[in-house]
């Protein structure tokens, strides 16, 4: 995404199509159709949605014959980092612990995996468990 421009929350339907691109590289409209499970949108949709994640900022294009290849210029990693960390930020009044609170009271998150992501962080800073 271009420095200094405002970040925007993406559709599910947009977010369908950045998972796309990021999975699949660069595609055209008409190659998009074919991932996309029956009843298959119109092309036109499409094409107006992969425009709309353009004007985000959040994909671009290169002309190839007569028409258009588009491609993500956001890495899928870093948007799911800055993604967790604005709902962190807006929902959780920017506490993690918060915010883990929350998937545990909710069920998300099992003892085993929360003993899982515990072994993790303990591996990446063996200097912090002392």
């Amino acid at each position: 995404m271009k420095a200094g421009r405002k970040k925007q929350v993406l559709t599910e339907k947009e977010g369908f199509i950045m998972n796309m691109l990021w999975d699949n590289g660069a595609m055209f409209v008409r190659e998009m159709l074919e991932h996309y499970p029956e009843p298959r949108p119109h092309f036109n949709t499409v094409s107006t949605l992969v425009r709309i994640l353009e004007g985000k900022g959040y994909v671009s294009h290169e002309v190839v014959a007569n028409s258009h290849r588009f491609f993500a210029v956001v890495d899928k990693s870093e948007f799911q980092k800055q993604g967790i960390a604005d709902v962190i930020k807006n929902y959780f009044n920017n506490s993690y612990k918060m915010a883990i609170s929350a998937l545990v009271e909710d069920d998300k998150l099992t003892v085993d995996e929360l003993k899982e992501i515990i072994e993790y962080i303990e591996k990446k800073n063996p200097s912090s468990t002392k």
